[in-house]
């Protein structure tokens, strides 16, 4: 007993320093992002390699909040976050909560079309052939109405909606409140786990729009934050990313190794800001799925 106990001992505190080696390997990249975004500019260049700087400072937030550029790219990816994932989730959860009315003529035929689309891509021109002839080109809707919605969302949101209990909804026919009315003031209120869990995921797509807006969006106007900090953070030799880097040195200075870091601090902040607020939602809709099931 003794030698076992030993032996477990060992493998536990093996267990542990492996786990918390994983861990501190997976940290550092953040840590030293973060670092380096609030690291004076000369320090950097002067040490190269910087744990924990001498001189804290704002001053490559101040140059990216100071220039047009990025601040023009974080307001078309705040827009896409806040009305992209509004009209999303309008739209999922009224197909959704249609799909889970049995009295539906159709329902299966609908469910199997919206089930192809969760199982066959159609790649990458035939979106763009609809959007052109949308003529959504170089419009901020082309980053919208292409992915207003989810067939795997709005299967899964359907699921919910069918655990509300039809009693309510009798009950709603029976005050006379009409199918939208049953919908708005019954349905909804009881699917806010669902609504936050489902928003968050459009949220953090949304915020990180990049391939189609390299597809559909040529304005330099209209590039969302996510392109600009990729052309911020490759070689600067490379066109696309000279384009992006002479422009933002001729309004303040030449992007370093700093600014990149905070950029990419900032273009990360807000989504995490956001997860705490929703994640009591996910609790409840966790309780409410044990206690109808």
């Amino acid at each position: 007993m003794v030698d076992r106990s030993i032996s477990d001992k060992l493998f536990s505190s093996a267990v542990l320093l492996i786990l918390l080696v994983i861990a501190l390997t997976m940290f550092f990249p953040f840590y030293y992002v973060f670092v380096v975004s609030f690291t004076s500019p000369v320090e950097y260049l002067r040490k190269g390699l910087v744990l924990f700087p001498t001189e804290w400072t704002l001053t490559s937030y101040k140059y990216l909040l100071a220039n047009n550029v990025f601040v023009n790219a974080t307001a078309v990816s705040t827009f896409l976050a806040t009305v992209g994932t509004a009209l999303s989730l309008v739209v999922t959860a009224a197909g959704a909560y249609t799909l889970s009315r049995k009295r539906l003529q159709g329902r299966r035929v609908l469910l199997i079309l919206i089930l192809m689309t969760t199982l066959f891509n159609p790649g990458i021109i035939p979106p763009y052939l609809v959007v052109r002839e949308l003529g959504l080109i170089n419009s901020i809707w082309s980053l919208i109405v292409p992915v207003l919605t989810s067939g795997w969302y709005v299967i899964l949101m359907k699921g919910f909606f069918e655990s509300i209990p039809e009693e309510l909804e009798e009950a709603g026919k029976i005050d006379g409140a009409s199918d939208i009315g049953i919908f708005l003031r019954i349905i909804l209120p009881l699917s806010l786990p669902s609504l936050a869990a489902f928003g968050l995921f459009y949220a953090v797509a949304y915020w990180n729009t990049f391939f189609s807006a390299i597809l559909y969006i040529n304005k330099a106007d209209l590039r969302p934050l996510q392109v600009v900090l990729q052309m911020l953070l490759i070689d600067s030799s490379s066109s696309s990313s000279g384009e992006i880097a002479n422009q933002m040195s001729s309004e303040i200075s030449i992007p370093t190794d700093t600014l990149k870091m905070a950029a990419v601090v900032i273009s990360t902040v807000p989504i995490l800001l956001v997860y705490p607020f929703l994640q009591k939602h996910f609790a409840k809709g966790v309780m409410v799925g044990s206690i109808k099931g």
